[in-house]
């Protein structure tokens, strides 16, 4: 299926990036290296938030009990939400546009229009609040409702200006700016929960005040530019492939919610939480890749030949695979320790084993399809994103609604397996013919399905502890196995090294008008 798309193609017969050329970068540098070295550092601090969330949450449970925890879910899920309408795909428009540029000029404008747009969203939205506050648990006079809205506006600010960074490949600065904003406010925000009250508003204060200080130090280096605001065919060409990049992270939003909604209509509440225990164990691995196409997205932007581009999308995607290799198959080992470690008795972790694999699988067409939607919002199609993301959620819930009956919780996980499998596939098909998108080959194919066979079937083995002992002295097994394939990516043999896939003039060292900081 091919999703029609009227904008422009990027790097065909475009001259070399002037910003590339200024710092000496050459053809000699190699752009694999970069990706699993210096790359896979912004994915570690892409990581904070989900590793202090997996810490915090626990804590706050115990502090603020669990009708203050939903209404603390509640305001999160609006968070989330009013954060794509805010920031509409504008932080990745700032990429692509700051790679052809090769200069930071028109990406500093794109900050000042996001602040605008920020502005006038959470305005929109706080002034209307009264119609449509109740259908989210909240009274149009709650204060935790007014915590959310000041959350939300320096939050999306925030994502702009990291994106920024990324591009400018700023990591000392990108990481404190990411500490501050992730970290930060889960512990103020506890911090006020012990010293002055327990409660979700409380907690909530927190973040508002760790985005403010974010933001602050985000304006100060990223030097917004004002006058940008009336740069309306730049406005107008950032939102042509942002918005569509909205739509594409509701629909996806919608794809990982949908499932629990049909649980919880066709199985109720317990299962759902069984669920989402499993969900969320096997999901560390998925996360991962979503993390790596953040980080990876500006170091193949700046690459403006599309053949080299191609050539190593497809060195750094098998890569990718060799390395999902023993996560997916340590995860499936681990699988039965961790989910006793994170689910009580009541919840039967026994019998969740088999949804932890199949969400782990999950990353291998997560990381197929984040190399392709890489491709697609370089060349700015950013609708054929949205389009197969529209489909990909239809076609989950669907799945669901088929499989879940049959099969319970164990269905939809498959269907999540399917679901981001048809993402892939979808996405490969709305690349251009030409050069042609490089396909899996039947070795990695074959080495991909016996990993996950094998991971298949030690979810049948018994749960003694004995069996689980065994289970994770194999799991640990995984971890040098997992650090030689790490090592080999970021030094390929010479002969990878120069292959021309493997050659970097822009990906190693992104283009910036200033020396590359950390």
């Amino acid at each position: 299926m091919t999703v029609p798309d009227s904008s422009a193609e990027a790097g065909a017969g475009l001259p070399p990036n002037p910003a590339a050329a200024e710092i000496g970068l050459t053809e000699g540098s190699n752009r694999q290296s970069g990706l699993f070295g210096r790359g896979l550092l912004y994915v570690v601090v892409f990581s904070f938030q989900t590793l202090a969330a997996t810490i915090v949450s626990p804590v706050l449970a115990h502090l603020i009990g669990p009708e203050e925890f939903g209404r603390l879910a509640s305001a999160i899920a609006l968070y989330q939400l009013l954060s794509v309408l805010c920031v509409l795909g504008l932080d990745q428009a700032l990429v692509i546009q700051r790679a052809e540029d090769g200069d930071s000029r028109s990406a500093r404008s794109l900050i000042a229009i996001s602040f605008a747009l920020t502005t006038a969203v959470v305005l929109v939205t706080a002034l209307t609040s009264p119609l449509w506050s109740e259908a989210f648990g909240f009274t149009s006079s709650s204060s935790l409702l007014v915590a959310t809205f000041l959350w939300t506006g320096p939050g999306a600010a925030v994502q702009v200006m990291l994106s920024m960074l990324l591009s400018e490949d700023r990591l000392k600065v990108f990481t404190v700016v990411s500490a501050i904003s992730a970290i930060g406010g889960q512990l103020v925000g506890v911090l006020l929960l012990v010293l002055v009250s327990r409660d979700a508003t409380t907690y909530a204060w927190g973040g508002v005040a760790s985005q403010f200080a974010a933001m602050a130090i985000g304006i100060v280096i990223t030097r917004p530019r004002p006058r940008g605001l009336l740069d309306l065919r730049l406005a107008r060409r950032a939102l042509t492939l942002g918005a569509p990049l909205a739509v594409g992270a509701i629909a996806a939003f919608v794809l990982n919610a949908g499932d629990r909604i049909v649980i919880q209509r066709l199985l109720g509440p317990a299962e759902v939480g069984r669920y989402q225990v499993a969900y969320t164990v096997g999901y560390v691995v998925v996360l991962l890749m979503v993390f790596v196409s953040q980080a990876w997205t500006p170091r193949f932007a700046a690459i403006r030949d599309r053949e080299e581009r191609l050539a190593l999308a497809e060195t750094a995607r098998n890569e990718l695979y060799r390395l999902l290799l023993p996560l997916v198959l340590g995860i499936s080992l681990g699988a039965p320790l961790a989910l006793r470690v994170f689910a009580p008795a009541s919840f039967a972790p026994e019998t969740l084993t088999l949804v932890v694999f199949l969400v782990a699988v999950s990353a291998f067409p997560v990381a197929a399809s984040g190399a392709s939607g890489r491709e697609l919002i370089t060349l700015r199609r950013g609708r054929s994103i949205a389009a197969v993301a529209c489909i990909a959620a239809v076609v989950n819930i669907g799945l669901n609604l088929l499989l879940v009956p049959r099969f319970g919780i164990e269905g939809s996980a498959a269907a999540t397996v399917l679901a981001f499998g048809l993402t892939a596939l979808l996405q490969a098909r709305c690349l251009p013919r030409s050069p042609r998108w490089p396909r899996t080959s039947g070795r990695m194919a074959l080495a991909i399905l016996g990993c996950c066979l094998f991971a298949a079937v030690t979810t049948q083995l018994p749960q003694t502890s004995g069996w689980i002992i065994a289970r994770m002295v194999l799991g640990l097994a995984c971890v040098p196995w997992l650090l030689h394939r790490l090592r080999i990516a970021r030094n390929p043999p010479p002969e990878i090294a120069s292959a021309p896939g493997a050659e970097s003039s822009t990906a190693d060292a992104l283009p910036s008008g200033r020396p590359t900081e950390g």
